[in-house]
């Protein structure tokens, strides 16, 4: 298992200089992958329940700084070697697909491959008005941006008839690096998510508050399924997962499918997540205060990631 972490694109603390010594700091400790979360726009009043977090309120402020999640990336691009940069993730109907997908594979060029494109539907309701986005059709537009990247964009002269989006005959170059299209890892929890999936990812990549292995085990055959029915080798889609992590000094009583404890009890919870196939784990450890977070995130690093 690989273990990716959240960068803290949020906050006081998403600053030139803090992003640089994190990218810089997870590539020491040995964590393969950054991840920067989405966020265009911030209503003051928040309606719709917020899945992520326990309470399903929104986390973060409007009076906080959210700094863009491509822009981040194309920054660390150049300030890192050999960690990958990932989005988790992309909310497809945000922008026209031409621009993500341009500006995605010049994010792969720049980093010669390490780019990984995680992309959902969202969930804010109050996000898309504020950006004239079609809320109740989300699913079928990011299906269909989709289609354009898996199909659409892998030729030389590109074509693509569609619903929402058509274009004849267009260049589009560079379509990644050294290869004809970008990975895509696809979040969301649900049915719909697990379907889209099978048919347009190369990975399952949801983010749950807590989830036990059997039902995420559940949930993956699922995926498995909706892939054969797609006529896809399901073989060729990983199961990769997001979760939040809390550490503690002391031990505490387990609760399965949550990674809250100390590092010899997170070990046994995150084994049980290893051995039914998760093959990339983004961790986002749930520390309000950024100094703090660098002492459990080096902590996790030296005494769970040896041993899993």
């Amino acid at each position: 298992m690989e273990f990716g972490l959240f960068l803290p694109v949020s906050g006081r603390s998403a600053t030139r200089r803090t992003l640089r010594e994190y990218a810089q700091f997870a590539e020491r400790l040995g964590f393969r992958q950054l991840w920067a979360a989405e966020r265009l726009v911030t209503p003051w009043r928040i309606d719709t329940t917020y899945p992520y977090s326990e309470s399903g309120a929104f986390i973060v402020p409007p009076d906080r700084p959210f700094l863009e999640s491509l822009t981040v990336l194309a920054f660390l691009a150049g300030c890192t070697e050999q960690i990958k940069l990932g989005v988790s993730v992309l909310v497809l109907p945000y922008r026209h697909p031409l621009h993500w997908a341009r500006v995605a594979a010049s994010i792969d060029v720049l980093s010669e491959g390490r780019f990984t494109l995680g992309v959902g539907v969202g969930w804010m309701r109050e996000e898309f008005e504020a950006l004239n986005a079609p809320f109740a059709e989300r699913g079928r537009v990011s299906d269909e941006q989709l289609q354009m990247l898996w199909r659409g964009l892998t030729e030389e002269h590109c074509t693509f008839e569609g619903q929402h989006y058509h274009f004849r005959d267009i260049a589009f170059y560079p379509k990644g690096y050294n290869r004809n299209r970008l990975p895509i890892w696809v979040g969301g929890e649900g049915s719909a998510a697990q379907k889209r999936a099978a048919r347009y990812g190369d990975a399952w990549f949801p983010y749950f508050v807590h989830v036990t292995p059997s039902e995420l085990a559940a949930r993956w055959e699922n995926v498995q399924r909706q892939a054969e029915t797609a006529g896809r080798d399901p073989s060729e889609i990983e199961l990769n997962l997001n979760l939040p992590i809390w550490v503690t000094e002391e031990p505490v009583v387990q609760e399965e499918g949550v990674l809250r404890g100390t590092p010899d009890q997170l070990g046994d919870a995150i084994q049980r997540f290893a051995e039914l196939g998760v093959r990339h784990l983004a961790l986002q450890f749930m520390v309000p205060y950024y100094p703090e977070r660098l002492v459990h995130i080096e902590r996790f690093a030296t005494s769970v990631l040896p041993h899993v």
